[in-house]
């Protein structure tokens, strides 16, 4: 069984105030985009669930989807070999750890043929996890867990930039918790009520922070008017058109520079 696992851009992310468990209140746009990692469930004839990702090293969130996924609803089939093939970058703030525990779930409910909530089960896993459950655009709120569906977007190309780099999530949000980048809850609110989420402004509060430990995202930016995803150090830019798109990453392969051309995702189809 296999399915496809999409990138996130945030296309706009405010970050609000720091709650008493240590996550952060945001408000942010969130779109699925087409850089794919693949996730494939099979029977496993080794004695435990196991999880191959070449290139990850360390605990991997898919791994811990099937975990929870057994706890969750007591399933007690044979055991699974997870594999997946990484294309979206790690550590780069496009959501990729996410999206292959949303796809682990998504397939072991397929698998294992029951019926279950797998937005709490996503909810536990991370903040990200809930709105990759079904990919295309989402308005988030809460921790992530708060989810309004948005219609699809407009056609568009989106560029991609990755860094050479990784970025820590958790480092991030202590920098901007050091910088202090947290907006209020009251402005949280101001913001919602005025947020246009079919056109949002680029804002990301974790810009600075991100800037700050990773000062390279800056030629990225000003280059393409770009906008850092999540909490970076990847780099994105819209264009009107996916040829657009193409044409600013041929431009920089031909420089040695990698960079991906995408498009949206739209709701619940992954093509």
């Amino acid at each position: 069984m296999r399915d496809l696992a999409p990138a996130k851009v945030n296309l706009c992310l405010y970050l609000g105030p720091l709650r008493s468990d240590g996550y952060h209140e945001i408000l942010s746009v969130f779109q699925s985009v087409s850089l794919y990692d693949e996730v494939e469930l099979t029977d496993h004839d080794g004695p435990a669930d196991e999880i191959r990702c070449p290139g990850v090293e360390g605990p991997n969130l898919a791994g811990r989807a099937i975990a929870v996924f057994r706890e969750a609803t007591g399933w007690e089939g044979p055991p699974q070999l997870l594999r997946v093939a990484k294309r979206i970058p790690v550590a780069a703030g496009l959501g990729g750890g996410s999206a292959d525990a949303a796809a682990a779930l998504r397939l072991l409910a397929r698998r294992s043929g029951l019926r279950t909530d797998l937005h709490a089960l996503a909810t536990w896993l991370g903040a990200d996890v809930p709105s990759q459950l079904e990919p295309g655009r989402w308005l988030v709120e809460g921790i992530g867990e708060r989810l309004t569906r948005l219609p699809d977007p407009d056609p568009c190309g989106i560029l991609i930039l990755p860094a050479d780099v990784e970025l820590s999530t958790a480092a991030v949000y202590a920098k901007a918790d050091a910088l202090g980048l947290g907006r209020s809850s009251e402005e949280l609110g101001r913001l919602r009520a005025a947020l246009d989420p079919m056109r949002p402004a680029p804002v990301n509060d974790l810009a600075p922070a991100a800037r700050a430990l990773e000062p390279t995202i800056d030629a990225a930016i000003d280059r393409f008017s770009g906008s850092v995803s999540g909490s970076g150090p990847t780099v994105f830019s819209v264009f009107p058109t996916l040829q657009g798109a193409q044409n600013a990453a041929d431009e920089l392969a031909a420089t040695g520079v990698p960079a991906f051309a995408c498009t949206p995702v739209h709701n619940s189809t992954l093509t």
